[in-house]
């Protein structure tokens, strides 16, 4: 298994992963954590599911979606700037050297291993991304537990950027996680990776 990164021009190449995201969304979203969110039987989209939107799937050998999460540039309408501007102490930025990661998230279905497989591989598969678009940071809104516990302890550089803020059924706050070739290495070293978690005939899709 890999992670592979599809935008709505390459959807097509990956059979069911595409929708299978969507449910996969509904499900930890809409069905366990209750969020007020736009769905359609049992698909979760919203706003921000547009031509701009990168998605890094982790796929299982069926090409069913376990993992996901949405990468959005800056530079196009996001969440943080739409609707939760308040949860930074400054402007939301626009710079394509800045991007949004959200809806991340693992099959809460598998065992733990598993999942914990899948969300080190989802966390590399984003540092790779973004060191090949010349990313420096992604922006990101979850709650302090799973900032510290999950991408804190996988080896990524955490700068909590303003105030916490209840947001469904969580209190969160906004975040910015740092891109650099080192952090990479932690990661990987950290997870047991010995190589790209990233397919690299999809590593840029534009």
């Amino acid at each position: 298994m890999s992670v592979v990164c599809l935008n709505w021009e390459t959807v097509h190449l990956h059979g069911e992963a595409w929708i299978s995201h969507h449910r996969l969304r509904h499900r930890l979203f809409v069905e366990r954590q209750g969020w007020e969110v736009p769905s359609y039987e049992g698909l979760e989209h919203d706003e921000f599911d547009t031509p701009a939107a990168q998605y890094l799937l982790w796929l299982d050998d069926a090409g069913k979606t376990r993992g996901v999460t949405r990468l959005l540039p800056t530079t196009q309408p996001y969440m943080i700037q739409k609707l939760w501007p308040d949860l930074l102490e400054e402007q939301p930025p626009t710079s394509d050297c800045v991007w949004e990661a959200t809806r991340f998230c693992c099959d809460s279905s598998l065992d733990a291993a598993t999942r914990r497989r899948i969300v080190t591989e989802i966390i590399c598969a984003t540092q790779e991304f973004g060191l090949a678009r010349g990313i420096r940071r992604y922006l990101t809104v979850m709650p302090q537990r799973l900032l510290k516990h999950v991408l804190e302890r996988a080896g990524c550089e955490v700068e909590v950027l303003g105030p916490e803020r209840t947001l469904g059924n969580l209190p969160a706050v906004a975040a910015s996680l740092a891109i650099r070739p080192d952090i990479l290495a932690e990661i990987r070293r950290r997870g047991a990776l010995a190589g790209p978690a990233l397919r690299s005939d999809l590593s840029v899709a534009a």
